[in-house]
This record gives C-alpha cells, structure tokens and sequence, in this order.
C-alpha cells in the first residue's frame, strides 16, 4: 500500500493581507488624480497660449487680405489702370528702346553690357509689377498712389505706412531701452561710443514688441520723464 503525499503542501501558503485588495485601487486613484492634474495645467496652457495664437493669426490674415492686389477698376476720374494704358506701355517701350541703343555701343560680352542688359530686365519687371499690382495711370504714363483711405487701394500706401511706423518705432523703441539700460552705468558715455553688443542684442529682440510694451508704460506713468 502506496501513499502518495502532494508537493504543494510542503510550500508555505500564502496568506492574504487585509487591505491588500485596496492597494490597486489607491494606486489607479492616485494615478488618475496626477494625470488630471496634469490635465488641468495641459489646459490652462493651451488656454493661456490660445488669446495669443488667435492675435498672431488675425494679424497675419489682414496683412495678406490687405497686401493682396485687388483687381485694377478705373474708379478714379482721369485714372486707367495701368495694363490697360497706351501711354503706360508707350513709356515702357522708350526706356527699353533707349537701354537697347546704348546696348549696341558695347561689346556683347563686356562689363557694361551685362550691366545694361540686367538693367532692361529689371525695367520689364518693373513695369509688369505696376500693372499686376492693379495701380491706375494717368495721361502722363505713370502710376499714381491713391491715398483717400479706399480700401481697394490700401495695399498703395496705407499697409506701407503702417510698416514704415512699426519699424521707426522699433528703432527708435530699441535706442531709448539701450539709453535706459546704460544710464547706471560708471561710465554711460563711453557705452554709447562703443556699443554693448549682448545687451544691444537683447534689447533688438525684445523691441519687436514695442506698441505692447509702449501702451504697458503709458498706463503705468513710465513712457514720459516727469517734469522735475
């Protein structure tokens, strides 16, 4: 008579731990409360980012709808547009003619050559811009700026003049901050004959900013030294 014992009683066996069955499910609740934090600080981040991404993205869109060519309409008394003109073209085939004349008096490849033939290209192109670009003529040939304020013909000086305005601003925004920026200094006198380039670098990247950074100190009473 055999007797045959099972290996699996000489094992210890294990006994479960009270709370033990718990212990996934505080770990899964603190996972899923770091994970919400996380997903609330993701959302304030893309909320605080949003104002300013959807700023970036109306400025680019009017500065396209307001450099794009609108189509050239002779709503001006005494204007043609320029494609359409005899004596736009007219004056375009004398300049091209009087380049070619002085072309003849050189050889085909000489300096001076080369140079009048790149100055006849550049006048095509000039001219083929003007009427791409839907400017209007007058009886002399030649393009005329409209600046009443239509808006067809924004693209002719008031975009231009607005950049003109930013970047004079810019300069001039970046030369004050430098001035401001030195005036501590032992000797400001000599950082204004021989520029500190780091801080004359920082101080060009942090003026592209500068209408943002104006309005700020007019607010606070900062944009004007106060009469002593």
């Amino acid at each position: 008579m055999s007797l045959t014992i099972p290996t699996n009683l000489s094992k210890p066996m294990l006994k479960p731990k009270l709370g033990s069955s718990l212990n996934p499910a505080k770990s899964s609740r603190s996972l899923i409360v770091c994970s919400a934090s996380q997903n609330s600080s993701t959302q304030e981040k893309d909320s605080s980012k949003s104002p300013l991404q959807a700023f970036s993205a109306a400025l680019a869109l009017s500065s396209i709808l307001l450099s794009a060519p609108l189509p050239a309409v002779a709503d001006i008394s005494g204007l043609t547009p320029c494609k359409e003109s005899k004596q736009f073209a007219k004056r375009e085939k004398q300049q091209i003619k009087k380049l070619e004349s002085s072309l003849k008096l050189y050889a085909p490849d000489s300096a001076p050559a080369l140079a009048i033939q790149a100055t006849i290209e550049k006048t095509k192109r000039r001219f083929d811009n003007y009427g791409k670009q839907g400017l209007l003529c007058g009886s002399d040939g030649l393009p005329h700026l409209i600046v009443s304020g239509d808006q067809r013909h924004w693209g002719e000086f008031i975009t231009p003049g607005i950049l003109f305005l930013y970047i004079a601003g810019w300069i001039g925004w970046v030369g004050r901050s430098y001035l401001i920026a030195i005036s501590d200094e032992k000797k400001p006198a000599m950082k204004e004959i021989i520029i500190d380039v780091p801080l004359a670098t920082r101080l060009i990247f942090r003026g592209f900013s500068w209408p943002v950074a104006a309005y700020r100190e007019l607010l606070n009473g900062e944009l004007v030294v106060k009469d002593v």
